[in-house]
């Protein structure tokens, strides 16, 4: 019987100076001591994992997972989201930005951009020395801040901004594709890839990469009002990794989808610990069986009020609660009539 596999973590939030935290088989022990099967691994830490050392050195990847196997857990996948974001940078962003990069690029948007292409193919060939199938990432944006047509935009300014995205990420995407590995991009604001219509602009553009998928995150399509159980009969067939993530949306008299400039505490749209927020996972988890959905259910936890440990605490056990295998029978098979074509015909009364 298929299931879903999980649950998984996102390690991002985690990452810290003080053990477990400081190490990937610390971080390892304390994700399976709370429940989890996998770690979504980000790639940016060197002294956690060692990305370029992961990409060229087979020994190297066996040591990783095996450290990871005697605790318990596996890679879902490797995440370059920051890298990915890098990959495209309006230059209103170029100081924030600067601030994710290496210092040898910085203030230098040309060498930023190449060392995130390198590293995203480095990602590529990781992915494929540990065995993954699925990579997660952002990315990046050229339009963002013509993202409300306020003042009206030029003709094509869009369509150029997706000409150049696709233009990056065409050779990120075809290594992808020599190593038989998925992109899955985060659909997120501050990206130019941040709901369905911009993704399938983005699709267009990339001539419908077989690699150019989707990391499936509720949080950030309830926040913009989508519907994000339609959007999984839209797009299940591209939908290759999955964060799960609870939110709520509580419109005012002040603010609505664009309240950004309050503290997350006091916004109409706030990131929550599961089960704390409004998104049917229940649903969700539904449609994802009814679609064979092949990943991780990996738990991301961003919640502005409740404590981190004690959101991944119970993010295990709720992601656990989810998951089901699809029924190998129908519930009434039990009163099924055996086939027969004379008594067809009599039931129609033929």
């Amino acid at each position: 019987m298929k299931q879903i596999k999980g649950p998984g973590i996102f390690l991002a939030q985690f990452i810290a100076a003080d053990a477990p935290f400081n190490s990937l088989s610390g971080l390892a022990q304390w994700a399976a001591d709370m429940g989890y099967r996998a770690i979504q691994l980000p790639t940016l830490n060197p002294e956690i994992f060692d990305l370029t050392r992961a990409a060229t050195d087979l020994d190297y990847c066996r040591t990783v997972k095996h450290s990871l196997a005697q605790a318990g857990v596996e890679i879902s996948e490797l995440s370059t989201h920051i890298q990915g974001q890098l990959v495209a940078v309006h230059p209103a962003y170029d100081v924030l930005m600067d601030g994710f990069a290496p210092e040898a690029v910085r203030q230098n948007p040309p060498a930023r951009t190449q060392w995130a292409t390198e590293q995203l193919i480095l990602a590529a060939r990781a992915s494929a020395n540990l065995g993954l199938t699925a990579h997660a990432t952002f990315s990046g944006s050229l339009l963002w801040p013509y993202m409300y047509p306020w003042p009206p935009r030029p003709a094509g300014l869009i369509e150029e901004g997706f000409a150049e995205l696709a233009r990056r990420w065409r050779p990120i995407l075809d290594a992808f594709e020599e190593h038989g590995v998925d992109v899955c991009f985060e659909l997120h604001p501050g990206e130019d890839l941040f709901d369905g219509e911009t993704f399938d602009r983005f699709l267009t553009a990339v001539k419908h990469h077989p690699r150019a998928n989707i990391l499936y995150d509720p949080s950030h399509l309830h926040l913009q009002q989508l519907d994000y159980l339609a959007f999984i009969d839209r797009y299940h067939a591209r939908i290759k990794a999955v964060h799960v993530k609870d939110a709520e949306f509580n419109s005012s008299a002040q603010q609505g989808v664009y309240g950004g400039y309050s503290g997350w505490v006091e916004r109409a749209g706030r990131f929550r610990s599961l089960g704390d927020g409004q998104i049917n996972f229940g649903a969700i988890f539904s449609k994802l069986v009814q679609y064979a959905y092949p990943g991780w259910a990996v738990v991301e936890w961003e919640c502005c009020l409740k404590d981190a440990e004690q959101g991944a605490h119970e993010g295990a056990e709720f992601v656990r609660r989810h998951l089901f295998s699809t029924s190998a029978q129908a519930f009434d098979d039990f009163a099924a009539k055996n086939s027969d074509g004379d008594i067809n015909r009599r039931l129609l009364g033929l």
